[in-house]
């Protein structure tokens, strides 16, 4: 079994478009991971100057980036042998409501449940909240895991 900071390895983004700083938990179930928002994150300069906000389209990245943890996680209980670093998840499907803005600074909380697994397609539902359990949005994704190889190619 790998540990939750094996998982946040094998995540393929890199800042500056990596959008979780901690992997909290990690098991066959659930993957809770954490993320402060930068004042200078490249994206605020021209996302409402003057009065940034977080992007929705960056917040639904960092849900993606912990339910891809929990993906990871279960794809190296399904195939323990197989080198799980050659391995991706890509998204497939996703449908969130947002119910406030993140700013600059805050930091996130993101809790991905599996809804289910099989044949390396992983649905989960997510939670993003801020640090005191304000709810900020909500929804599912569903990705698959494939090899990295292959990802330029679908």
């Amino acid at each position: 079994m790998l540990t939750a900071g094996e998982v946040l390895d094998l995540i393929p983004q890199r800042p500056p478009f990596r959008f979780i700083d901690r992997l909290l938990e990690v098991d066959d179930r659930h993957a809770i991971g954490e993320y402060t928002y930068r004042n200078d994150e490249f994206f605020y300069a021209g996302h409402f100057p003057g009065c940034p906000i977080t992007p929705g389209v960056i917040l639904i990245e960092t849900m993606g980036q912990t339910a891809c943890a929990l993906g990871l996680y279960l794809l190296s209980l399904e195939a323990p042998d197989e080198d799980t670093h050659k391995l991706v998840m890509v998204g497939t499907e996703l449908s969130f409501e947002f119910l406030r803005m993140v700013l600059p600074g805050e930091t996130v909380r993101v809790t991905a449940e599996k809804v289910f697994w099989r044949k390396r397609k992983l649905k989960s539902r997510l939670e993003l909240s801020l640090r005191d359990g304000t709810l900020v949005s909500q929804g599912t994704i569903g990705g698959v895991g494939v090899p990295r190889v292959e990802v330029g190619h679908i």
